[in-house]
C-alpha cells in the first residue's frame, strides 16, 4: 500500500527557507508523477509545482523562481525548497503521487511565515 508523509513544515519570517520533504513507499514510486499543493482556511486547494516520471517540472506562477521541486528515486523521496518565502506562503502543503490512474495524498505539513 502507498504511503506518503512530509515532513520539515513550521514557522519562520518572512524572506526565510523552509525545506519540505515526503517518503514514499512502494516499489512503483519511480513510475509516478509527484507534485505539491497547498491550501489555507477559506481557500482552494492549489497546484505549487509538479514534477513527472522523467522530470519535467511545472510550477504555479506565484513560486517560481523562488520554490524548486525534486526527487530522488533511489530514495523514494520528493522535496521542495521554499525560498524568499512570504505571509501568502502560510498553508498547509500536501505532497502528492499519481500512479497507474490513482492520486495518493500525504496527510499535510503546515507552514506559517511571519511578518
Amino acid at each position: 500500500q502507498v504511503q506518503l508523509v512530509e515532513s520539515g513544515g513550521g514557522l519562520v519570517q518572512a524572506g526565510g527557507s523552509l525545506r519540505l520533504s515526503c517518503a514514499a513507499s512502494g516499489s512503483m514510486f519511480r513510475f509516478g508523477a509527484t507534485g505539491w499543493y497547498r491550501q489555507d482556511p477559506g481557500k482552494q486547494r492549489e497546484l505549487v509545482a509538479d514534477m513527472s516520471s522523467g522530470e519535467v517540472t511545472n510550477y504555479a506562477d506565484s513560486v517560481k523562481g523562488r520554490f524548486t521541486i525534486s526527487r530522488d528515486n533511489a530514495k523514494k523521496m520528493v522535496y521542495l525548497q521554499m525560498n524568499s518565502l512570504k505571509p501568502d506562503d502560510t498553508a498547509v502543503y500536501y505532497c502528492n503521487l499519481r500512479l497507474f490512474g490513482v492520486t495518493y495524498w500525504g496527510k499535510g505539513a503546515l507552514v506559517t511565515v511571519s511578518s
